[in-house]
C-alpha cells in the first residue's frame, strides 16, 4: 500500500511539476519591468513556502513525539526536517540568481527578509550537528524534538519580515488586499506551489521508506549476530 502510495505521489509530481514548467514559461504573461527573470518567481516562492511547510511538518512531528514517544514520529520529524533544509538551499540559491539579475548583487545584506530566512536556515543546518553529536536514543530524540519546536517560532517572523521591513527592494507580490499579479500569473502561481508541495510528499515519502528499511537491516543485522 505504501509503495502504490509513492508511486501516485510521484506520478502526481511529474505532472504537476511538467504543467507548472509549461505554464510559467508559455502561459504567464511576461513582467513588463523585470521582463523573463520575473518567470523565477514561480519557482522561488513556491520553494520558500514548502521548505517553511517542512519545518512546520517537522516540528508537528516532534511535538507527536514528545507526547507519544513514538519513536517513528521522530524519524518523521528528521525526515521532514532534511527535506526544509534541501528546499531551504534551492531557495537561497533561486533568490540569489534573481538578485543578480534585478539588483546587480548576488546578496543584499541590508535586507532583513533575506537576512532571516539565512538565519532560519542555518538554524535548521545546526539541527542535524545537534543530533549527530548524541548517540541515538532517548536523550537525543527529545534534544531534537525541541530544537525543532524552538526553530518554528523563525518561520512567522520569516515570512513576515518583507511585509514589516521598512526597505521595499525585494518586491512584494502579497498584499492584504490580495495578490499583487493577474489572473494567469496567479493561477500559475498556484500549480507550481502545488507542484512543490507534492515534490516534497513524494521525496518525504521516499526517504522515509529508506531509513526505515535501513533500520530494519540493522536491527535484523544485530538480531543475526548475537
Amino acid at each position: 500500500m505504501r509503495a502504490l502510495n509513492t508511486r501516485n505521489l510521484a506520478i502526481a509530481t511529474v505532472l504537476t511539476l511538467g504543467a507548472g514548467y509549461a505554464l510559467a514559461f508559455f502561459y504567464a504573461p511576461e513582467d513588463a519591468d523585470q521582463g523573463l527573470s520575473q518567470r523565477i518567481f514561480y519557482f522561488h516562492v513556491p520553494l520558500a513556502l514548502t521548505a517553511y511547510a517542512c519545518f512546520g511538518w517537522g516540528a508537528w512531528k516532534a511535538l507527536k513525539y514528545l507526547r507519544t514517544r513514538d519513536e517513528r514520529a521522530d524519524l518523521e520529524s528528521y525526515v521532514a526536517i532534511h527535506q526544509g533544509v534541501i528546499f531551504g538551499a534551492l531557495t537561497l540559491l533561486t533568490g540569489s540568481i534573481w538578485a543578480r539579475i534585478s539588483w546587480g548583487v548576488w546578496w543584499s545584506w541590508g535586507e532583513d527578509e533575506l537576512v532571516l530566512f539565512l538565519v532560519l536556515f542555518l538554524f535548521y543546518c545546526a539541527y542535524f550537528m545537534l543530533r549527530y553529536s548524541v548517540d541515538p536514543g532517548p536523550a537525543r530524540a527529545n534534544m531534537s524534538a525541541v530544537y525543532a519546536l524552538f526553530g518554528v517560532v523563525l518561520i512567522p517572523v520569516s515570512f513576515l519580515a518583507i511585509r514589516l521591513s521598512k526597505q521595499f527592494i525585494h518586491p512584494q507580490v502579497f498584499k492584504l488586499s490580495g495578490p499583487q499579479m493577474a489572473g494567469s500569473q496567479f493561477f500559475t502561481f498556484c500549480v507550481c506551489l502545488a507542484a512543490m508541495l507534492t515534490l516534497f510528499a513524494t521525496l518525504y515519502a521516499i526517504e522515509l521508506a529508506g531509513k526505515r528499511l535501513d533500520r530494519s537491516l540493522r536491527e535484523l543485522k544485530e538480531l543475526l549476530t548475537t
